[in-house]
């Protein structure tokens, strides 16, 4: 056991033995982490092949939770409150938003509904960025959701990444359904380097404001939606896996709230400061290079990240539309450099 010493910035460390950044814990812990980030990315990818599982985890489902289980399953536990049902049902929404647009083709090329997926994932990371500010003055329970939060540098740090991350967002305009029966939505310029400077930013924001759930909600919910990007089945797609994945582990947290707090399960932050600010200031760091080479891109390019996608002409972009995209989305894409399809290396 730790003894109950004051760390700096006022910080008491828990009774309980831990890891640097987490507690050590048991090894079902462990385990579990991999199944839940196993489930949420099986889920996520089943759901964005099968109209069917469309049909029953994201209408069907919600419906039935909403009528008969939300409304009392969180009475007494830290899910209580407006906040996790914002979260679900903002999730869910953007979430059927892509799934508009994968089975509605006119939807596709309306460029007032291709705003939608940025608007919610600017939304997203705003609401992040503003409370991290908020609990920079948080020291000990937090009332408004009955956990511990630490306020330290590490949320201003990390509030800018999170305003960085967010200007960094481009090139919507480009968003595509691919072709084949996969109906992958394939956002090419939310590059493998913007989606790690996200990840550090998200896990940063949950590490700091919500830290005894970063074990799953960091952690597990992010790797579910990234580790499929790296492979030829999920390039390109992560908007798709972050916002179904999201959805699904918001629902579990409405549904089971007491699986992070007080089960067998739960495994909680160390509450180190020195961990606070080192995760807040990876994501800074991170989040401030890929800044700087996205303005150097846009500047060399002389592209209007407004109307027009910044890294179409890249090697991971052209495959991604050689692969992914029918002749007419080639054509489109290939238009807005000024080029036809040909000579932007989209199709032989």
């Amino acid at each position: 056991m730790l003894t109950p010493l004051t760390l700096l910035g006022g910080i008491t460390p828990p009774e309980y033995p831990t890891l640097f950044f987490f507690e050590v814990g048991q090894w079902w812990d462990y385990a579990m982490l991999a199944v839940v980030t196993a489930a949420l990315a099986f889920a996520a990818w089943l759901t964005q092949r099968n109209k069917w599982a469309v049909l029953a985890l994201l209408v069907v489902v919600p419906i039935l939770l909403t009528i008969f289980w939300w409304p009392h399953s969180t009475e007494g536990t830290n899910s209580a409150g407006w906040f996790p049902v914002v979260k679900q049902y903002s999730a869910l929404l953007g979430s059927l938003s892509l799934v508009a647009l994968q089975y509605t083709r006119k939807l596709r090329y309306n460029k007032w509904y291709l705003l939608i997926p940025p608007f919610i994932l600017a939304i997203n990371i705003i609401e992040a960025v503003i409370r991290d500010f908020q609990c920079y003055g948080i020291q000990g329970l937090d009332p408004s959701n009955g956990m511990v939060t630490w306020g330290g540098p590490w949320n201003i740090m990390n509030g800018i990444a999170g305003i960085l991350n967010l200007v960094m967002i481009s090139g919507w305009v480009g968003i595509f359904v691919a072709k084949g029966k996969s109906k992958a939505i394939i956002w090419g310029d939310l590059t493998i380097w913007w989606i790690i400077a996200y990840d550090l930013w998200n896990f940063a924001y949950v590490y700091n404001c919500l830290a005894d759930r970063a074990w799953y909600s960091g952690v597990a919910l992010l790797a579910a939606c990234t580790i499929p990007v790296l492979f030829k089945f999920g390039k390109g797609a992560w908007i798709q896996y972050r916002a179904y994945t999201l959805t699904f582990w918001s629902a579990v947290v409405l549904t089971f709230p007491h699986f992070m707090q007080d089960s067998m399960f739960a495994h909680r932050s160390s509450h180190n400061p020195t961990a606070l600010f080192i995760v807040s200031a990876a994501a800074l760091v991170f989040n401030v290079g890929v800044f700087i080479y996205h303005a150097y891109r846009i500047v060399k390019t002389r592209r209007n990240p407004l109307s027009q996608e910044v890294y179409s002409d890249t090697g991971q972009y052209v495959s991604f539309i050689r692969d992914n995209a029918t002749e007419d989305d080639q054509d489109r894409i290939a238009g807005r450099l000024g080029k036809s399809a040909k000579e932007a290396g989209y199709r032989d």
